[in-house]
């Protein structure tokens, strides 16, 4: 029996453009979380978690209404937040970012990220399908986490709107990755929010 865990990065917002932390669903964001919602209504689903911020708790009520028998749960150990700061292996290039990051946000990235792994990373008994709705960051920690790398190793990897990444556990077995940010039920005009590369 094995306990999967669906990671979706929340759809295209309204303000992302303007520079605005949140807002509702653009019309392409809407678009992209109907089509996040076809790609999941054939599997018998347990939960669906999502951030407490409008882009994905929106997210979360799209799929609501393709799977009625799922009501949307919201979980703060959820919200965007950037789990740690440079670290000695961080490359020089990365520093740039963190120059608008405060000690306190990072602290504070730092504790939910870990809550959320002891949260959510705990093996359930049975035949276990969980949905999270959330953001690139707490998204690609989770990876990291998984694949048991370097803790600044999330900056590298990124998550399109309504991308799809999915981690399962077996009895026994340490969590693996299955898919990272699988694409496949996004026609390309719909494919968006995946950051600038930083220039080398």
């Amino acid at each position: 029996m094995t306990h999967y865990i669906y990671l979706v990065r929340h759809g295209e917002h309204q303000d992302a453009e303007h520079g605005l932390v949140d807002g509702p669903l653009s019309p392409r964001g809407i678009r992209q979380a109907e089509h996040i919602a076809d790609r999941l209504s054939g599997l018998p689903l347990d939960t669906v978690w999502h951030s407490p911020l409008l882009r994905a708790a929106e997210t979360a009520r799209a799929i609501a209404e393709r799977l009625p028998a799922v009501d949307p749960m919201p979980s703060a150990l959820l919200f965007d937040c950037v789990p740690t700061g440079m670290t000695e292996d961080t490359p020089a290039a990365y520093e740039p970012f963190f120059g608008s990051i405060s000690d306190a946000e990072i602290e504070a990235g730092r504790a939910q990220m870990a809550d959320a792994v002891n949260e959510f990373l705990q093996r359930k008994q049975g035949e276990v399908h969980e949905v999270l709705i959330t953001h690139n960051f707490v998204i690609a920690w989770f990876v990291r986490e998984v694949l048991g790398a370097p803790d600044w190793r999330w900056m590298t990897l990124n998550q399109a709107n309504c991308g799809l990444t999915v981690i399962a556990q077996k009895p026994g077995r340490p969590w693996s990755l299955l898919t990272h940010n699988d694409l496949g039920h996004l026609p390309m005009e719909l494919r968006t929010g995946m950051p600038d590369p930083i220039p080398a």
